[in-house]
């Protein structure tokens, strides 16, 4: 199983959560930047339905795939 990591850290003139190199909006406070990090790591493991899904991969080309939506990743917040 995945584990994925939001980080609280300062940016854009205040705080964020950063997965990867994907940043959250900008909140004014660290608590309220954490807050925000732990409400999307619970939502990430909510299961969902399955579902065929399509994205476009670093190549530029559309791939198409099924998502088991009970193949939830386990979440980790720092920071």
């Amino acid at each position: 199983m995945a584990l994925i990591t939001y980080r609280i850290q300062e940016h854009d003139g205040g705080w964020a959560y950063r997965l990867d190199e994907t940043w959250s909006e900008t909140y004014p406070s660290h608590d309220s930047a954490a807050a925000a990090a732990r409400h999307a790591a619970r939502e990430q493991k909510v299961p969902d339905a399955n579902a065929c899904i399509e994205y476009q991969n670093a190549s530029g080309e559309w791939v198409t795939e099924r998502a088991d939506g009970h193949d939830r990743p386990l979440t980790d917040v720092e920071g």
